[in-house]
């Protein structure tokens, strides 16, 4: 089956690189804001364990959809006026929380997402009008701006879904690595090789792993960052007040893991990190996946 002509020209935005000069002060306008971590990780969603942002946008293309169906219909004025207002005041959460998650995506689907987020708030500008003109009692211009926002809408959404479900921002990068490894113990080096208090790269048959040894205990987890697969081996390690206590923060956009459960401590990831059991055995490290295969 024949795609869409409208999907090659969303393909050649992924390459538009005149976006990127209205995209780095954008970046760093939203990175300034969600220096505050625990705002920064609501946005992101870190607390639910997947991004927030799709959804909260159910809220406003909920009520601008039934807006949009009940315009249609003869004598729903008000509930469609209360509908598309509704849309406009669930649209804040919506951006926010999309500007929070774009801030920190890779090139070439912060040029897909910039467009993205243009359609949307060319929705918004038309529903806040399509709400004056109801307000004033001019029915029809309202409703033909209201049409005209959905529009926009759509549009968004299939660019939202293209960069989703085509380019994988949001999704979690380490779902597959439980079907890579085998069950049972594994070993994957020696332990006076590894040093003392740093971050170590490690691999087990092609799975790549992080490791930090801190005496006689290695804690290990997947090594690609759940957000977009930076490798955490390259990154800070943040020492905690025990041991146990010890993170590992991503150097491409700052997310935080727990080395010892893998949990997410900071976004914007959101998914936590595979993590493996270790043991020693006759000088050797060995590791295990609880969910392998």
């Amino acid at each position: 089956m024949k795609v869409l002509p409208g999907l090659k020209q969303v393909e050649r935005l992924e390459d538009a690189a005149w976006l990127d000069p209205l995209a780095k002060p954008l970046r760093r306008v939203a990175r300034a804001a969600l220096r505050t971590r625990w705002l920064a990780d609501i946005l992101h969603g870190v607390p639910f364990g997947h991004p927030l942002h799709p959804s909260v946008v159910l809220v406003p293309i909920g009520a601008w959809s039934s807006a949009a169906i009940l315009d249609a219909l003869p004598e729903n004025e008000r509930a469609s006026r209360l509908l598309v207002a509704a849309g406009v005041a669930g649209a804040v959460p919506s951006a926010l929380s999309g500007y929070a998650d774009w801030s920190n995506l890779l090139k070439k689907q912060s040029r897909v997402g910039l467009v993205h987020a243009a359609s949307n708030f060319t929705a918004v500008l038309l529903y806040t009008a399509s709400f004056v003109q109801r307000s004033r009692g001019r029915q029809g211009s309202g409703k033909v701006l209201g049409y005209a926002g959905f529009g926009a809408v759509m549009v968004g959404g299939f660019l939202g879904g293209h960069l989703a479900y085509r380019q994988t921002a949001g999704v979690n990068h380490t779902w597959n690595v439980a079907g890579d490894v085998s069950p049972g113990w594994h070993r994957v080096g020696m332990l006076d090789e590894l040093p003392e208090g740093r971050l170590r790269h490690l691999t087990l048959h092609e799975v790549p792993l992080v490791a930090l040894r801190t005496g006689n205990r290695v804690q290990v987890l997947a090594d690609t960052c759940s957000h977009l697969t930076g490798p955490l081996h390259e990154g800070t390690l943040i020492p905690g007040t025990s041991a146990t206590d010890a993170c590992v923060q991503c150097p491409w956009h700052k997310s935080v893991f727990s080395l010892a459960t893998g949990e997410v401590v900071h976004g914007p990831a959101t998914a936590p990190q595979p993590c493996f059991e270790t043991r020693i055995t006759d000088g050797a490290v060995e590791v295990r996946l609880p969910a392998a295969g």
